[in-house]
């Protein structure tokens, strides 16, 4: 089974480059599943109905998330409604699920679930013991399991990830924006990344512009950051993995460029 992870997608520059790049990627690359964290899909920060309709309309199967999850008041329509998670050590009580089993149209099912990182980030349950808890469970479904890890501290993704290794297929980093160079297969069963970067702008900081994040490192003064639309590209990784056992047997690095079409 061939996977496409996206990093976070930032806003509608980046919804309007998926429109155009993921039918055609879908079918020229035989993927049989795409997931992404869009937990910034939404002007910038958040997600909405809307935009979580125009993710799934041009290809995405499941959507991740992280800190700004709750950004916008509609959020709880998405996370009841539709394929779209939130960190699943947020704990019980919160709105929607931190895991699900998708049925994908090739045939099989995938588990994906979604973990949020405490170092230098808000308090919340312990990432750890929160999947250990649910993993029995989630490979009695399938064997097909892939983690986003939504964390700052690159130490904490990947204890994260030798934490899960043999347990998952995959462990995939977001939430600094910046793609790490360290993917690997960790005990020749999981595939890592400490971060699988962005999808928007890259002449901008982090999808915003520049100029306004430069102005308020300088006076530390309240600047509203506007979103970025110039040099957008898609960042992520493609994992390849073994349908009877769950094992990752590779995983590459991708960037596609909006240039380059």
């Amino acid at each position: 089974m061939k996977i496409l992870f996206l990093g976070d997608i930032v806003g509608r520059p980046a919804r309007d480059y998926l429109k155009d790049l993921l039918p055609d990627l879908r079918k020229s690359l035989s993927l049989d599943a795409i997931i992404a964290n869009a937990e910034n899909v939404a002007g910038g920060s958040g997600i909405t109905p809307d935009t979580a309709r125009e993710l799934f309309n041009c290809g995405i199967d499941v959507i991740t998330s992280g800190d700004h999850i709750f950004k916008k008041s509609e959020v709880k329509e998405v996370l009841e409604k539709m394929d779209v998670l939130r960190p699943l050590n947020y704990g019980p009580l919160a709105a929607g699920k931190g895991w699900l089993v998708k049925e994908i149209s090739a045939g099989g099912k995938i588990a994906v679930i979604n973990l949020q990182g405490r170092v230098f980030m808000q308090p919340i349950d312990c990432p750890f013991k929160a999947v250990r808890d649910i993993l029995e469970d989630v490979r009695l479904e399938t064997k097909i399991i892939v983690v986003d890890v939504h964390a700052e501290a690159t130490s904490e993704k990947l204890a994260l990830g030798f934490f899960l290794s043999g347990k998952v297929s995959a462990v995939f980093g977001t939430h600094t924006h910046i793609p790490t160079a360290d993917e690997r297969i960790i005990d020749d069963f999981t595939a890592y990344i400490t971060d699988a970067g962005m999808t928007g702008s890259f002449d901008s900081i982090l999808g915003r512009e520049k100029h306004k994040i430069i102005e308020k490192y300088i006076t530390n003064m309240p600047v509203h950051f506007d979103l970025a639309g110039r040099d957008v590209r898609a960042q992520g990784v493609i994992v390849e993995i073994e349908e009877t056992t769950g094992r990752a047997l590779s995983i590459k690095r991708v960037e596609y460029r909006q240039d380059d079409k």
